[in-house]
């Protein structure tokens, strides 16, 4: 795994050795960040079930601002901690051990609000609704802020929740791509 674009362009991440982690390919990432283009740089970002925290930190290379990565695993937290301190990127970054999937009360600790939120829960877990709930109790997210969750690719994703409404939607392989936008 490499980082595709930017300021880190072709650094390698360590090797992932941890079982249940499913990276994103550099396929679906060049994907996702071809599409947000714009919205990335000096973006406040959260990484939230980020196994290796290959999203959070493309966007770092591409210029975000700050970048939370949010894992319960801490054997991908240490993972992350290491690329972060080898690309000079932990001075704008924080990786929390959390259960996204419960609730969100770490990013509100965090004293930020942010623009992007990149989700990529276990295929086999449907954390869709309840991350955009969370997300939207937490209280923590910019107007407009875009949502990204990676998914199976033969999962039915909602359209719309209170707070959200899902602007666009693409397949790659096995894996569903679902843009929410926050409507405050």
């Amino acid at each position: 795994m490499r980082i595709i674009a930017g300021t880190l362009k072709g650094r390698k991440l360590q090797p992932i050795k941890i079982p249940g982690i499913r990276p994103t390919s550099d396929k679906v990432r060049e994907a996702i960040f071809s599409i947000l283009h714009q919205r990335v740089n000096n973006a406040n970002v959260a990484d939230l079930f980020a196994g290796t925290g290959a999203m959070g930190m493309e966007a770092m290379s591409r210029g975000a601002s700050q970048c939370v990565f949010v894992d319960d695993n801490p054997l991908a937290l240490e993972l992350i901690s290491a690329n972060l301190k080898t690309f000079g990127l932990d001075d704008n970054t924080q990786a929390i051990r959390w259960d996204a999937a419960k609730n969100l009360l770490c990013l509100k600790r965090t004293g930020l609000s942010f623009d992007l939120v990149f989700a990529d829960p276990p295929y086999a877990m449907d954390a869709v609704q309840s991350t955009l709930d969370n997300l939207a109790r937490a209280n923590i997210l910019n107007p407009e802020a875009t949502v990204v969750f990676e998914t199976a690719y033969n999962k039915n994703i909602l359209e719309k929740t209170d707070a959200f409404s899902r602007s666009d939607q693409r397949k790659y392989g096995k894996t569903l791509v679902s843009f929410f936008r926050f409507m405050l």
